[in-house]
């Protein structure tokens, strides 16, 4: 090891995963015994998803690598490709860093292709989020590929760590740590309602404003505008409402979304606004205040229940994860949209948001995972035997 220290590798593609490594980020930075490297890739490149990389700067962090594998486009055809992008990125930039540890979040393509050429190169990976089940999109696949790929597992919940050894992986290689997002609901310091109205340039306020988040459902064909136009005929049903709308992810037919939500705020200046990126710590203080969370985002089910808000879960997209009783399920239909909204925003359902159980940790995850690879430290081989079940 370089003066005596463990060469951890994070790898981050999107805003919303960068906002969920930083308290490890910050931990390992803190660890004498630990080496931080940081590869950004995918959208944090790109300027039309906010060229979010320099929000990684501005917070203290050095880039090591970054990796251009986003194609301009929106197609399977073009997700394939920035994969292989991908491929060809990280393998050169795994030869010049020689990780000890490649760490990994999810299940998007990015990931996907960080994870195979980390593979490929013989380089451990510590997989966080593995075991979970998201139906209705291709990153579901690609999270159980991951696992399979990956050595050590740090996953959210016992449910999720079971299904990890199902997959045939040693139970002593992995460990239920909790969601890392829940370290940074008790750590981060949130703005006060005037400053993030303030930071927000937009009249919100604590009891009339949603946080709007709908993602592809990338294993159904076509399904997106219709969806995302019944979603935003349900959203008309409330004027009273301030609506602020996070944009998609690079998925196949992100541009869709994006187009219909720009639509629907150039037709409701005064009522809503639309963000590429908010950052870790005003999405946050916005999750805080806001009545409920609408659309189709694993940030209702995981981060919503903390702060007892209620989440509108719409479609099959979030289906098969575990859900606390904060979360309502509805089909994509409008008038089954409105009935869910109607639910969430009502006195009742926001007082039985307040008995919630979390299920996904106490804010603890980091310190587990950073003592956990220290525990590891460097090995030597990669090789894996398949665990069995006895049935």
């Amino acid at each position: 090891m370089k003066n005596g220290k463990l060469k951890c590798c994070i790898i981050t593609g999107s805003r919303a995963e960068y906002g969920l490594f930083l308290p490890l980020l910050k931990r390992i930075t803190k660890e004498a015994r630990m080496e931080l490297q940081l590869i950004a890739t995918g959208m944090h490149l790109s300027p039309e998803f906010g060229l979010t990389y320099q929000q990684i700067e501005d917070d203290g962090f050095v880039i090591d690598a970054k990796i251009e594998m986003l194609l301009s486009a929106d197609s399977a055809a073009a997700i394939t490709k920035s994969t292989g992008l991908g491929l060809i990125g990280f393998a050169d930039a795994f030869e010049r860093l020689k990780p000890h540890w490649v760490i990994l979040l999810g299940d998007r393509f990015e990931t996907f292709a960080a994870a195979t050429a980390a593979h490929i190169a013989k380089i451990p990976i510590a997989h966080l989020h593995g075991g979970e089940i998201t139906e209705g999109a291709v990153d579901d696949a690609f999270r159980h590929a991951i696992s399979k790929m990956a050595y050590l597992h740090f996953t959210s919940t016992e449910t999720y760590r079971k299904r990890v050894i199902q997959l045939g992986e040693s139970p002593e290689r992995v460990f239920n740590v909790g969601a890392i997002g829940v370290d940074n609901l008790s750590t981060v310091k949130l703005l006060s309602l005037p400053a993030l109205k303030k930071e927000l340039k937009f009249d919100i306020d604590s009891k009339n404003t949603v946080l709007v988040t709908f993602h592809p459902v990338t294993l159904e064909n076509n399904s997106s505008k219709r969806q995302m136009n019944n979603l935003l005929r349900a959203l008309e049903h409330f004027p009273y409402l301030k609506i602020i709308f996070t944009l998609p992810n690079a998925d196949g037919d992100g541009r869709v979304i994006t187009n219909l939500i720009q639509q629907f705020v150039e037709k409701h200046p005064l009522s809503s606004k639309s963000f590429t990126s908010l950052g870790t710590i005003r999405y946050l203080s916005l999750l805080k205040i806001v009545k409920a969370v609408i659309g189709n985002s694993s940030s209702g089910i995981i981060e919503a229940p903390y702060f007892y808000i209620p989440a509108v879960n719409i479609g099959d997209r979030q289906k098969g994860r575990i859900k606390p009783s904060t979360v309502i399920d509805t089909s994509p239909e409008t008038k089954d949209i409105v009935k869910a909204i109607q639910k969430a925003v009502s006195p009742g359902f926001l007082k039985t948001c307040k008995q919630r159980i979390s299920q996904y940790g106490n804010g603890n995850t980091s310190k587990q995972i950073v003592q956990h690879l220290l525990e590891k430290g460097i090995i030597k081989t990669t090789k894996k035997s398949f665990f069995d079940i006895s049935c």
